[in-house]
């Protein structure tokens, strides 16, 4: 795993994740339109609207840092979109790694608590999300330490939703909600139906051939 910083913005060919970057002044400016704050400006801007970070790695290509672009995306994690609201499938989201307090990742919510996912390489093949948890998968499974490896993880440990890529500029781009075709989601209660009327059938064709 790599720490990032703003400092540079070449893609490397390692394993991604993201980090709170300063300058702390120079990015107020962009986003407050003044250049004079002070500390409690700056404490309060990161700890209450957002901050930027630049992507590492390639665990969410094509989405971030796509194998065409030489430079790393940088995005705006936006924490004032997920105080005291819901997060929703499909959104990519930053949190506090579950294996590393000092890391933080950057993945797309594929699965919310209640709901059954089909899983990539888990332990086991199915795993149903528990309560105050989610599931998170890099849309580049392959190149991604998420879910798939370490479980459901708390919803707690979710801070920010990346909502914007600003920089290279030509990939300016407000980030998409949506979850690929094949990562499909079953709602807890239609799975247990389905795995009971499985059932009824295997007992009705038992009883046919002891008949």
């Amino acid at each position: 795993m790599s720490v990032l910083t703003l400092a540079s913005t070449r893609l490397p060919a390692v394993q991604p994740e993201i980090a709170m970057n300063p300058p702390v002044k120079r990015i107020l400016k962009v986003f407050c339109g003044s250049y004079v704050f002070g500390v409690v400006g700056s404490v309060t801007f990161f700890d209450k609207i957002g901050y930027l970070a630049t992507v590492d790695g390639r665990s969410m290509q094509p989405s971030l840092n796509p194998v065409q672009s030489e430079w790393r995306d940088i995005i705006f994690c936006n924490r004032w979109a997920i105080q005291g609201k819901t997060i929703h499938k499909g959104e990519i989201v930053s949190l506090v790694s579950p294996n590393d307090p000092n890391e933080v990742l950057v993945k797309r919510i594929v699965a919310l608590e209640g709901e059954t996912i089909r899983t990539l390489g888990y332990k086991t093949r199915y795993v149903t999300v528990p309560e105050g948890h989610c599931w998170i998968e890099g849309d580049n499974h392959k190149q991604s330490l998420d879910s798939n490896f370490f479980g459901p993880v708390a919803v707690g440990l979710v801070h920010s939703k990346a909502t914007h890529i600003l920089w290279p500029p030509h990939r300016l781009q407000r980030l998409k909600s949506e979850l690929a075709s094949d990562r499909i989601v079953l709602d807890r209660r239609k799975q247990d139906q389905s795995l009971e009327d499985h059932e009824d059938e295997y007992d009705s064709s038992q009883k046919m051939e002891i008949l």
